[in-house]
């Protein structure tokens, strides 16, 4: 009777579903509504150490960015336990070729004392980005059905041709320089993400558990197909 019942049983509906990205390229997160995200990785900086006056040129600048936004923007601040495995490997292969006794030990003690002070301290990571969306429809240009449809049905996804593709994607790229120079203002070194790192950031976001065990692989070795 259990085997009649798991064989009946059907599969739910795929991951993909519920995710609302179609598909990423030319270093742009296309989402399933058509809409087009351009994700910037930026740095950051000790508020507290700053003198009074650098504080307030500081805030001043960051006004000023928010002032001068025609748009909303997401930031997104990632925090993950920090992971020096790759750095203690690298430290007991320099041990095993040492022939200094001394030094050895030393080594040695040294990795075990980076390794306790991790465990103990629970020291986290974190990254930075900022989030820049473009959609070239308004929410009030849609209906309460269009919005209810689609609210039932995640897995529709909105078939850009090429040439909408690419003008959105340019008017992106126009945000996302003047969001980059608006944090130059305010002392903040920004890179904006390019294919593969945005295929790494989501993989990292949606696989927390087996992201460091199992890496992706480079971009230019997985072949994929076009989706216009």
């Amino acid at each position: 009777m259990q085997k009649s019942s798991l064989a009946k049983s059907k599969p739910g509906p795929p991951t993909q579903n519920y995710l609302d990205i179609a598909e990423i390229r030319e270093d742009t997160v296309v989402l399933k509504n058509g809409e087009l995200r351009a994700v910037l990785m930026v740095s950051s900086v000790n508020f507290a150490l700053k003198s009074q006056d650098e504080q307030q040129a500081t805030i001043q600048a960051y006004m000023q960015f928010l002032n001068g936004l025609e748009h909303p923007l997401q930031i997104v601040v990632q925090s993950r336990r920090m992971n020096i495995d790759r750095y203690l490997m690298s430290l007991s292969e320099q041990e095993a070729i040492m022939n200094n006794d001394l030094l050895k030990a030393q080594l040695q003690d040294y990795r075990t004392f980076i390794s306790d002070l991790v465990d103990l301290g629970d020291i986290m990571q974190k990254r930075f980005y900022v989030v820049i969306p473009y959609s070239a429809r308004e929410d009030k240009k849609r209906g309460f059905w269009t919005k209810f449809s689609s609210a039932l049905s995640p897995a529709s996804i909105v078939k850009l041709t090429q040439k909408e593709f690419r003008n959105r994607k340019d008017r992106l790229d126009q945000r996302a320089s003047i969001a980059a120079s608006g944090l130059t203002g305010m002392g903040l070194r920004s890179a904006r993400l390019d294919t593969q790192g945005l295929i790494e950031l989501y993989y990292t976001v949606y696989n927390p558990d087996v992201f460091d065990h199992q890496k992706m692989a480079n971009i230019s070795d997985i072949r994929v197909e076009e989706g216009f």
